[in-house]
């Protein structure tokens, strides 16, 4: 796991986890906008663009190589923790290891609910697809998807070049079978869910279920907006949100 740092560093530190597919380059609407007045820490999951290198292990590794990071780089506490899908996921792990890591936390499109036939359909569907994988077309399509817009193509369609087989099914299998951990309702953050009112409808169980694992979290559905996309596209509204949940 890299780590992109943004602003001062005497500043409060925000950490901003990116989803699947994507890297820090994706959130850079929402680190301008928070630059001037925080510490920005944007990290690289592994398998991802500029750590393509290593190999994605799990959710739980990720999240303990960020619980690592704040210990020794912030004596075991920051600001806020925000993730966005699998970034999400890794969010809510290390809530659940860390009682009090952060002051808040922001989780979108986070899935907790297992879905069915993952571990049995992952490998043989990337052992035949892989290389569709790094087809530009493709590339195209899947970046439509994940709320990429054309002036970020290039960066996505160059990472995902990096990305090998291996990460690709680690990352799926983990995050198809990510579940919320006894330890979630323990922390002391003050939470916001957020989930879209396009999202799946498992997304949509998982927001409710994060709500009520999560003792005095909030959750919001934005009725028109799709997986990832409040992070992805609006990043005014997300720091609105952001700031309106830290004057709590």
């Amino acid at each position: 796991m890299k780590f992109k740092t943004f602003g001062k560093k005497e500043n409060q530190v925000v950490v901003l986890m990116h989803g699947g597919g994507l890297s820090w380059w994706s959130l850079r609407k929402i680190v301008s906008l928070l630059e001037g007045e925080y510490y920005v820490v944007t990290p690289i999951i592994d398998g991802h663009g500029e750590d393509g290198e290593t190999t994605f292990l799990s959710i739980e590794d990720s999240a303990l190589k960020l619980i690592e990071y704040i210990e020794e780089e912030w004596g075991g506490k920051v600001h806020t923790i925000c993730g966005l899908s699998i970034g999400g996921q890794i969010a809510t792990e290390v809530l659940s290891q860390r009682k009090d890591i952060c002051q808040y936390a922001l989780l979108e499109s986070t899935l907790v609910y297992t879905i069915p036939g993952t571990r049995l359909l992952t490998v043989p569907m990337y052992s035949l697809a892989y290389g569709w994988l790094k087809n530009k077309s493709f590339a195209k399509l899947q970046a439509k998807s994940l709320f990429v817009t054309e002036d970020l193509f290039d960066l996505y369609y160059q990472d995902s070049l990096k990305i090998s087989k291996q990460s690709l099914i680690n990352i799926t299998l983990s995050n198809g079978e990510y579940a919320i951990k006894d330890g979630l309702k323990e922390t002391t953050a003050k939470v916001l869910v957020v989930v879209g009112g396009k999202e799946l409808g498992i997304m949509k169980k998982s927001a409710r279920a994060l709500n009520e694992a999560i003792p005095g979290s909030e959750k919001i559905e934005l009725p028109n907006y799709g997986h990832g996309e409040l992070s992805l596209v609006h990043a005014d509204e997300y720091v609105d949100l952001l700031k309106r949940q830290w004057m709590k």
